[in-house]
């Protein structure tokens, strides 16, 4: 979905609006799952990098530009643990977040404006 509001700064209003949200890469060189014995499964993942391209414009009273950017994310490391509750008499499984932790190390944001 797109992002839109508006900050206060200093003398007046920025309004904002970032659109066009596409992640265009991925990277997941450090992953792993494991089970944990008797409540679910662990999910680890290390060293990820994530880069998303999208429109961006920005207005206040004195001026409104707007343009291309990209943010990429690196450094990322996240730990899941999913619980799979077992239960004799329901026919289908489930699995539910039990806990998340993530951390993200660099990012970089380059914005292009229009000319």
């Amino acid at each position: 979905p797109d992002l839109t509001g508006h900050e206060k700064f200093g003398l007046g209003n920025v309004k904002y609006n970032i659109s066009r949200i596409h992640v265009t890469a991925v990277e997941l060189p450090s992953a792993s799952i494991s089970l944990l014995p008797g409540s679910g499964i662990k999910l680890v993942i290390g060293n990820a990098s994530l880069t998303i391209d999208m429109n961006w414009n920005i207005r206040t009273w004195m001026f409104k530009d707007s343009g291309r950017g990209t943010v990429h994310i690196s450094k990322v490391f996240v730990t899941a643990i999913f619980s799979t509750p077992l239960h004799n008499t329901c026919p289908t499984s489930s699995i539910s977040l039990t806990s998340c932790r993530t951390t993200s190390g660099d990012i970089d944001i380059k914005l292009n404006g229009k000319t």
